[in-house]
């Protein structure tokens, strides 16, 4: 009986021995490694350069040293693996720790449309990390060239430089210098100009731009309305075309004459004249606020029965009467007053020559001082002339 107890009672403590050991945590030592990146599926365009930030993290208890090699590439894709700032094929890292590799891919220029899959393997001590990764195209690549313009339409009148900023892109495998022309209307100019300098052609290296600033110039004689300025960037492999719009809007322009052309008049000193002056439009497009004032000399006053003009149709006049002032004591002679005729968008100007005379009044008086000094001598020579 006691037999049958003292086995009933072992079969029990390794029961209980066995409940405990089971009941605690095995430690189980790390015998591997992992990659981590948090951007692993990503959107690209054609000739893009994909960075991608990677961890290689130890998880043992023991210095790793793992090697790297990139698994099913697409063909036409290139990869390149730094660390540090240095270009690496395998890196050893501490226990428990981790270490940052830079992955870059190239997306080829000539690629279609699709979603691309491929792998950056680490291997180490017989173990290996798989990191795969997904690329996005989203869009059909092609080797060509790319010229865009950032504003294509622009306004002015006739007197305006109108200045496009161009995007030359160059989506080849090679280097390209570009022939930059132009085909404008007869009369007008073009000026290319590219980091500052007047240019006629540009560089550019594989799948990159060059900013391009283009001024157009129209001819003075230029009628209001829409132009075509057709540009073209071009070599013998390759070319793109773009096409700038210049709106006229109209000449600005004003005349300032009188009635009859003629630019002269007469004033007694201390006196004044009223003369016409007639203000045209000589232009294309409306001018407004149109103001008057003059230029004349010391002491002189000029005066408008009006000062300002609301505004002119193109071809359209206005009289404006001028009053000229001239100063007391202003001596007989020719003198110049200037008319001027200004608005915010166009000017002018007219010389008035002013032929001082002397009043009538200053020859009376000299006459009779004459008469005065003749008299006095007259009497003289009666009183005293007989003694």
């Amino acid at each position: 009986m006691w037999k049958r107890r003292a086995v009933i009672t072992s079969l029990c403590m390794t029961l209980v021995i066995g409940l405990v050991v089971a009941a605690v945590p095995t430690a189980h030592a790390a015998v591997g490694f992992s990659l981590y990146t948090p951007f692993s599926g990503i959107s690209a365009t054609p000739g893009e350069t994909i960075d991608y930030a990677v961890e290689v993290l130890n998880d043992t208890d023991a210095i790793r040293t793992v090697e790297f090699k990139m698994q099913k590439l697409p063909d036409g894709w290139t990869s390149h693996l730094t660390s540090g700032g240095r270009d690496v094929q395998q890196l050893s890292i501490k226990p428990g720790d981790a270490q940052e590799i830079s992955l870059e891919v190239q997306v080829p220029l000539e690629v279609e449309k699709d979603v691309y899959t491929f792998e950056l393997i680490a291997q180490g001590s017989g173990v290996n990390s798989t990191l795969p990764l997904t690329v996005t195209v989203t869009e059909e690549g092609t080797s060509a060239t790319e010229l865009s313009v950032e504003q294509p339409n622009l306004q002015g009148d006739a007197a305006s430089t109108f200045d496009y900023k161009v995007t030359l892109r160059n989506r080849t495998a090679d280097e390209q210098n570009y022939a930059l022309t132009a085909d404008t209307p007869r009369g007008w100019s073009v000026t290319f100009k590219a980091d500052g300098n007047d240019v006629t052609s540009v560089t550019v290296e594989p799948n990159s731009t060059k900013d391009v600033d283009v001024s157009v110039s129209p001819p003075e004689n230029v009628k209001a309305g829409e132009y075509a300025i057709p540009i073209k960037a071009a070599t013998s492999a390759t070319s793109a075309d773009a096409e700038l719009e210049a709106v006229i809007t109209g000449t600005h322009e004003l005349d300032l004459s009188t009635p009859s052309e003629r630019l002269n008049t007469d004033v007694t000193a201390g006196g004044s004249r009223t003369m016409e002056l007639v203000v045209t439009n000589a232009g294309t497009a409306p001018v407004s606020d149109i103001e008057l004032s003059a230029e004349a000399p010391t002491n002189w006053e000029i005066s408008f029965n009006h000062e300002k003009i609301n505004a002119l149709e193109p071809g359209q006049s206005q009289t404006v009467k001028a009053t000229i002032a001239a100063a007391d004591e202003a001596i007989a002679g020719d003198y110049v007053v200037t008319m001027k005729a200004e608005s915010p968008d166009a000017s002018a100007d007219a010389d008035i020559r002013v032929s001082v005379k002397t009043s009538w009044l200053w020859g009376i008086v000299g006459i009779l001082i004459i008469a005065g000094v003749l008299g006095g001598v007259y009497y003289l020579i009666r009183t005293y002339g007989r003694r």
